[in-house]
């Protein structure tokens, strides 16, 4: 696995794997089920991806929102492909949604609602919570 996916807890936060794609609790959590969607690649650039990582993304796109649909009740889902810390591509997976969601006796609002997500607002989730996270995430993906 790449960097950035080891960065981001690789394998303890995995939620589920495709050919090319892995998708990953995220650890800070501006909003309730906020994931990230990486490449499996070594790529830095969208357009250095296979041809056959563009066509899964498909896939999984459909996956996650289905899941978060279902998990968290969004409104709106942002993807953002920032990569300005972390150079192989992925992305941000933020549910956003109008007031807050709770979830494990937490609070979880969307601070930059209905603007720009407010990463800097992220809750951090760390542990056995974040382990309890991912299991129940992973229920929504099955």
């Amino acid at each position: 696995m790449n960097a950035t996916i080891l960065k981001f807890g690789w394998p303890a936060t995995l939620l589920r794997e495709w050919d090319h794609w892995v998708l990953l609790v995220r650890p800070a959590q501006p909003t309730l089920g906020s994931l990230v969607l990486a490449a499996k690649s070594d790529a830095t650039a969208f357009s250095e991806l296979a041809p056959a990582a563009h066509a899964e993304l498909a896939v999984a796109t459909a996956a996650i929102e289905q899941a978060l649909r279902d998990a968290v009740g969004y409104e709106k889902l942002n993807y953002l492909m920032l990569m300005m810390a972390d150079k192989e591509v992925h992305f941000h997976v933020i549910p956003r949604y109008d007031g807050s969601r709770a979830w494990n006796g937490r609070q979880f609002a969307d601070a930059g609602w209905p603007k720009m997500p407010d990463l800097g607002q992220a809750q951090t989730v760390e542990g056995d919570e974040l382990e309890l996270l991912a299991g129940w995430l992973k229920r929504f993906l099955a």
